[in-house]
């Protein structure tokens, strides 16, 4: 996808870098915390390169590695992962009419590389998918654009945090730091009622479901947000503001 150049060299590509970039520095710094915990909750590094490379999902990741260290069953890891990267399918749904029309190996490299941030600047962007293949090439190069700004961002730092786990202390607090960025991302983005009914709702479900075994309390904070988030987009009511959550 990257190495198309009608791609790269589109003017819409260039604005997907520009207007993702204030977002990259968060992005730099939940990837390198990522990097961190991964070395040090007993993963090898080879083992933790490789899941950066394939994963790429830091919630997913941070989700399922305590699940591994604690010799959880495989079905717990996948389902955890499943339920954390449930919004990915929705997401999927969505830019389905703008990019069908792309051969299947191009769909999926776009479904593999597009992120919750690149995702929300290209439906601010883009209301409707384009008509005319000139419409249709500048919205698939500014998502391309986007996604490559964070996918090299969150893969430099992954790799630097893998790089520098045994000489960075968990004294440092990298982990409160890395809530810290993402919350600053996550109150950026919630810009309607939807976004933030389903972080409030997901935020409380966390918290009183926090004494579940394995992490769990994530699974239930995310199914109930999404169910919710459901919910209230079948209602008549909300159907008009779609587009905006």
């Amino acid at each position: 996808m990257f190495f198309k150049p009608k791609l790269f060299r589109h003017a819409e590509f260039k604005i997907g870098l520009f207007e993702l970039a204030p977002q990259a520095p968060g992005v730099a710094a939940w990837g390198l915390m990522t990097g961190v915990a991964m070395v040090k909750s007993g993963m090898s590094v080879f083992e933790s390169v490789v899941m950066t490379l394939l994963v790429f999902a830091g919630s997913s990741q941070l989700a399922a590695i305590p699940l591994i260290v604690a010799g959880a069953p495989a079905w717990v890891i996948l389902a955890t992962g499943f339920c954390v990267n449930l919004r990915f399918v929705v997401f999927s749904l969505h830019l389905r009419p703008y990019l069908i029309h792309l051969p299947r190996w191009e769909r999926m490299t776009h479904a593999y590389v597009t992120a919750d941030i690149s995702y929300v600047l290209f439906t601010r962007r883009f209301h409707q998918p384009g008509h005319t293949p000139e419409q249709l090439l500048a919205q698939e190069a500014y998502l391309a654009g986007s996604d490559a700004l964070n996918w090299g961002g969150w893969m430099v730092a992954s790799l630097v945090g893998i790089a520098l786990a045994n000489f960075i202390p968990l004294a440092w607090g990298l982990g409160f730091a890395g809530i810290l960025c993402l919350l600053g991302i996550q109150c950026s983005l919630a810009s309607s009622r939807m976004r933030i009914v389903a972080s409030v709702v997901a935020g409380v479900a966390a918290v009183l479901a926090y004494a579940l075994p394995l992490k769990l309390n994530i699974v239930v904070a995310i199914a109930l947000a999404v169910i919710l988030c459901l919910t209230l987009e079948r209602l008549p009511s909300t159907s008009a503001n779609r587009e905006q959550t």
